[in-house]
């Protein structure tokens, strides 16, 4: 039985139809990658890398050999007497 205003879509039911589905796929995609990223656990590519330490830095200068030995050993050292009077500092 056909309805009085016709049996044929108008163009704003078409793209009333259109709009719907392509949301509704947005959200199922969106939920499935919600759903994903909550088994995971954590994000890794939101959390906030850890800096690596000045003593760190100088070993890797010195694995590369930027620097000597020397050059190590007394940097290294200052780098203690700078720590232990930051310390001292901090106690006070």
């Amino acid at each position: 039985m056909m309805y009085w205003w016709g049996s044929d879509m108008t163009g704003w039911a078409w793209l009333a139809v259109t709009v719907t589905v392509i949301l509704f796929w947005a959200l199922v995609i969106a939920g499935v990658a919600a759903l994903i990223r909550y088994v995971r656990g954590t994000d890794d590519a939101t959390s906030v890398p850890s800096r690596p330490t000045p003593e760190q830095l100088l070993a890797e200068r010195y694995a590369c050999g930027e620097i000597d030995e020397t050059e190590y050993r007394r940097a290294l050292d200052n780098l203690k007497a700078v720590d232990a009077g930051r310390d001292s500092a901090s106690r006070q």
